[in-house]
């Protein structure tokens, strides 16, 4: 099952040069708000990092800010950070804590991993650029090792007209009801979803949250998902095949500069929240 729509930056090329730009202050402006280290560890608490041999694989892991929640309970030197990014990879390798990590770039829709390789999958703030999330979860499902749990940490979908609106021009963000099914359809067995958020959103959820939930799924058994028609050619693929023309540069930047402006919008929705929890007095409704 694919995303219902294209978004602006839900596509490779684009989150490829939106990174190439973002990375540069990300860890400065773009996590904190949206992605507290508070957060991070409530999420992480789902995984079970109750080992520090285990072995972890961080898809769309970036500059390692959550990969650097993982390595308190794990071993660094049994830690994988995988992104398409190299930008956003070089942050990774340049915290102390990271230095024993493998980090590599790659797809998440199409993991270089072998078949039941890793104990523990997580995916914090990357579901919402994968054009087929089936085929990434369905993925995850195929490299964790029988036993092994993954965890998806994403964007909610807002309710409120005008966000929702935004968030549909921007990128993926995926109902709850979505997260389930996906990880229903890919095999995952005994599935959790967990809602997180910071606590100035009072958990008010018409207007979404970059980051609003984590899903939990647990591998029952060996080998590939049993989802086995997502065996083919990935849908982008598939979709620049059936071009006759490749996107013309114009093309490209004003999709760029659309889905740049949403998410200039969607960010600044996080400092009205914030304003709002500081003046409407606790208790009242947002």
């Amino acid at each position: 099952m694919m995303a219902s729509q294209r978004r602006f930056i839900q596509n490779k090329k684009e989150a490829y040069w939106f990174y190439r730009i973002v990375s540069i202050f990300y860890d400065i402006i773009g996590v904190p708000p949206h992605y507290t280290e508070e957060m991070r560890e409530e999420a992480l608490e789902t995984l079970d990092l109750n080992d520090r041999n285990l072995i972890v694989v961080d898809v769309g892991g970036g500059t390692g800010f959550t990969t650097c929640g993982v390595v308190k309970h794990v071993d660094a030197k049994n830690v994988t950070i995988l992104d398409q990014s190299p930008h956003q990879l070089a942050k990774a390798k340049q915290k102390e804590a990271l230095k024993h990590c493998t980090i590599i770039e790659g797809d998440a829709e199409d993991l270089p991993f072998p078949t039941d390789y890793a104990d523990r999958y997580v995916s914090a703030g990357s579901i919402e650029y994968w054009p087929d999330p089936q085929r990434g979860i369905t993925e995850a499902f195929r490299v964790l090792k029988p036993g092994g749990k993954a965890c998806m940490i994403g964007p909610v979908y807002p309710t409120y007209w005008l966000t929702r609106f935004i968030a549909d021009l921007w990128m993926l963000f995926p109902k709850e009801k979505e997260y389930m099914e996906w990880f229903e359809r890919a095999g995952f067995k005994d599935i959790q979803l967990k809602r997180i958020g910071p606590k100035w959103f009072r958990g008010v959820r018409r207007h979404g949250l970059i980051i609003g939930c984590c899903v939990t799924g647990v591998k029952s058994m060996p080998g590939d998902s049993p989802l086995q028609q997502l065996g083919g050619p990935k849908a982008e693929d598939m979709k620049k095949k059936k071009k006759k023309k490749p996107m013309s540069a114009f093309g490209f930047n004003l999709r760029s500069l659309i889905g740049t402006i949403a998410a200039i919008y969607y960010v600044q929705i996080t400092n009205y929240m914030w304003l709002k929890d500081k003046i409407v007095p606790k208790g009242k409704p947002l």
